[in-house]
C-alpha cells in the first residue's frame, strides 16, 4: 500500500446559513482545499462526497456529490456518495485514502457537507431520527415520528450514558461542565466556529436544562456546514513541492447490535496498530463530543486517560485545554465548533492538518506531530452504529 498524505484542507465557517444550500457549501469547501493545496480542479481523480441527512432535509438523494459539485469545474471524474450517520464525512476520507493508497488514482478529494437548518425546524430532528433502527422507533412512538420526529432523541440517548458513567466512574455535572467550558474556549479562538463566546463553568452548568444531567451548553447545535481535503500519494507531493502532512492510518469499524458496544475502542486499536504509534505518542486529539460526557468515554476508549489518572482527573488537571499535555478538541468540538452532521468528520480532520502544519493560530498546540481523530455516528442501543479513527503525523 502507498503512503498517503493530505495535501489541501478547508472547512466553511459553521453556523445557521438559512439562504445557502449543499452546493454554495461544498463548492467552498472543495474549491478552498484545492487552492490550499496548489492544484487545480481538474487534477482532482476522485470524489468521496460524504452526506447524511440530505435525502431526508432537502429530498437530494443517490447523486448527492454530482449535484453539490455541479458547476464547481470538478466534475466528470469518478464520484461516490457515502453515508454514514455522523460518520459519513469520515468514512468518505476512509475510501479516498484507500483509492490512492490502492494505487487506483494519484490525486483525490474527500468531502463532507450538511445543510440542516430549515424554515420546517423539526425537519433536522426527523433527519436524527433515521439514524436509529427505525422500525424500532416506530414501535415504540408510532408512525408519526417519521413525519414529526422524536424530540431530542440522541440528547436523550447522550444523557443516558452520561448518567451510566457517572455511576462507573463518579463523574458529576460539573466535571461535563468543565469539558464543555472548555471546548468553548477553545471554540472561542477559532473563526469558522458555529459559537465563539468563552464560557465559565458556571455559565455551562446554568444553561437551560436539556435532558438528565446535559445542560444547553454542553450540547452541540444544529448547524450547517463542509469541509474538504485533498490526498494524494506521497510520491506526488513530493515530486510537485507539495507541504504535506501524511495519513498513518485510517480505521473504520461497525457496532454489533448484540455486542459489547466497543466499536470505538476496535477502531482505535486497529488505527494504533497500523500508525505503529501509541496512546502515549499523540499530541492533540479531536473528537466525537456530541454531548460533553461523551468526551471522557471516548478518552478511555482510545486509550489516551489511562497515563494521566483517568478522564475525569485529566479535564480536572486542565490536561486537556491548551497548554495542557494532551489538548482535546482545539477546534471547540462540535459543542462549540458545530456538528453539520455530514461534514464533521472532515472538519476534524481539517483542524489536525492545521496543528501538524503550525497553522492553528492562537490555538496552535506547540510541538504537534501526531493528532488522532475519533468520529462515531447512529446508535444500536448499546453505542456508536460506526466509527473511524483516523491518525495523522506531520511531515
Amino acid at each position: 500500500m502507498r503512503s498517503v498524505v493530505i495535501a489541501g484542507a478547508y472547512m466553511t465557517q459553521f453556523g445557521k446559513f438559512l439562504e445557502r444550500n449543499v452546493r454554495s457549501l461544498s463548492t467552498e469547501a472543495a474549491l478552498g482545499a484545492v487552492q490550499d493545496a496548489g492544484v487545480e480542479a481538474k487534477d482532482i481523480e476522485l470524489v468521496s462526497f460524504g452526506n447524511a441527512a440530505s435525502g431526508v432535509l432537502t429530498g437530494q438523494e443517490m447523486i448527492r456529490a454530482q449535484i453539490a459539485l455541479a458547476g464547481s469545474g470538478i466534475e466528470g471524474v469518478p464520484m461516490l456518495n457515502v453515508e454514514n450517520a455522523c460518520a459519513s464525512a469520515s468514512s468518505a476520507f476512509h475510501i479516498a485514502w484507500l483509492s490512492i493508497a490502492a494505487e487506483q488514482c494519484d490525486v483525490a478529494l474527500a468531502i463532507g457537507s450538511e445543510k440542516m437548518t430549515h424554515e420546517d425546524k423539526k425537519r433536522a430532528f426527523v433527519a436524527l431520527a433515521r439514524a436509529v433502527d427505525v422500525e424500532e422507533l416506530v414501535a415504540e412512538h408510532g408512525e408519526q415520528v417519521l413525519t414529526e420526529g422524536a424530540g431530542s432523541l440522541f440528547m436523550d440517548i447522550y444523557a443516558n450514558e452520561a448518567k451510566s458513567y457517572m455511576e462507573r466512574s463518579g463523574a458529576t455535572q460539573r466535571d461535563f461542565a468543565m469539558a464543555a467550558s472548555k471546548s468553548h474556549f477553545h471554540g472561542s479562538l477559532n473563526p469558522k466556529s458555529q459559537y465563539r463566546q468563552d464560557r465559565s463553568v458556571e455559565e455551562v452548568l446554568e444553561s437551560r436544562p436539556i435532558a438528565g444531567p446535559l445542560t444547553l451548553l454542553m450540547c452541540s447545535p444544529i448547524g450547517d456546514g463542509s469541509a474538504a481535503l485533498v490526498l494524494c500519494s506521497e510520491d506526488y507531493a513530493k515530486q510537485k513541492g507539495m507541504p504535506f502532512v501524511r495519513i498513518l492510518a485510517t480505521s473504520i469499524q461497525s457496532g454489533v447490535r448484540d455486542g459489547e458496544g466497543d466499536v470505538v475502542v476496535r477502531a482505535a486499536r486497529k488505527a494504533f496498530d497500523d500508525a505503529g504509534v501509541g496512546p502515549k505518542d499523540v499530541d492533540v486529539v479531536e473528537l466525537h463530543d456530541a454531548a460533553s460526557p461523551a468526551e471522557f468515554s471516548i478518552l478511555d476508549d482510545i486509550g489516551v486517560a489511562e497515563a494521566f489518572g483517568g478522564p475525569v482527573q485529566m479535564v480536572s488537571d486542565g490536561e486537556t485545554r491548551l497548554g495542557g499535555k494532551l489538548p482535546v478538541n482545539t477546534s471547540g468540538g462540535l459543542v462549540s465548533k458545530g456538528h453539520p452532521i455530514g461534514a464533521t468528520g472532515c472538519a476534524q480532520l481539517v483542524e489536525l492538518t492545521e496543528q501538524l502544519r503550525s497553522r492553528g493560530g492562537g490555538r496552535q498546540v506547540e510541538g504537534a506531530r501526531i493528532g488522532l481523530a475519533e468520529n462515531a455516528g447512529g446508535d444500536l442501543g448499546n453505542g456508536p452504529a460506526a466509527a473511524v479513527v483516523t491518525i495523522l503525523g506531520s511531515a
